[in-house]
């Protein structure tokens, strides 16, 4: 089974150096049929105008994947990491008992643009912990390639949670299969592009998702250039 959620469905949230879009309930923006899928709880589609950003603040008991597609995040914690994060670098926080942390755009002009993704954890607790990871673009070109995994597999982040997240950069006209049993559940997040999702020939646009269930034959084709997430939960 497939479900689609369209980007333009998405709660939005703006003020003068923020505009945000929620693919889940989040904030201001409420909807009990929107509260998550499976251990997902936040997509947040970020637009970040120069010199703005999120001050200190905490969390706890949650996966926090920071994925930047343009521009730069300034990331500071309570561990003492300071860290900038750009295209070719995801950040992973597991905020276990407690962390804080600040996210800022440290450029006064050009504009930053990524997700923020939250992952209940497998069990709540732990000791707050912070990765990053840098890869190529020949790395997910026309392929997956795996960002984070339990037990940090083949060189992934480590992450708290039964899940699989992968990234792909498809020119247009290429076929990709996805990798999912029956048993499992798949989340597909358009990023940037168009594409045609198997089976069922399911054209999803930017900010498109399309969360599949009991499903083991999947495929999709760049319609035109493109770039997406691929969480596998187990």
């Amino acid at each position: 089974m497939i479900t689609l959620w369209p980007g333009r469905e998405r709660g939005r949230f703006q003020i003068d150096w923020l505009d945000s879009r929620h693919t889940f309930s989040f904030g201001e923006f409420y909807d009990p049929a929107k509260m998550g899928w499976r251990q997902l709880r936040v997509i947040n589609d970020d637009n970040i105008a120069g010199g703005g950003g999120f001050p200190p603040h905490p969390h706890r008991d949650m996966e926090i994947f920071s994925y930047v597609t343009a521009g730069e995040l300034e990331h500071q914690d309570s561990l003492g990491h300071k860290a900038r994060v750009g295209t070719g670098r995801v950040q992973l926080m597991s905020a276990g008992t407690g962390i804080r942390h600040s996210e800022y755009n440290p450029s006064k002009t050009a504009p930053i643009h990524l997700l923020q993704i939250w992952i209940t954890p497998r069990t709540p607790g732990g000791p707050p912990h912070y990765q990053e990871l840098d890869f190529k673009e020949t790395d997910r070109a026309n392929r997956l390639k795996l960002l984070a995994a339990p037990q940090a597999t083949d060189g992934a982040l480590e992450i708290r949670q039964d899940v699989r997240i992968y990234t792909s950069r498809l020119a247009a006209g290429k076929n990709l299969p996805l990798p999912l049993t029956a048993k499992q559940g798949g989340w597909l997040q358009v990023v940037d592009g168009t594409l045609s999702l198997e089976p069922g020939a399911q054209k999803l646009a930017p900010g498109d998702a399309a969360a599949v269930e009991s499903e083991s034959k999947l495929a999709i084709t760049s319609i035109t250039d493109a770039e997406l997430l691929w969480f596998v939960f187990d």
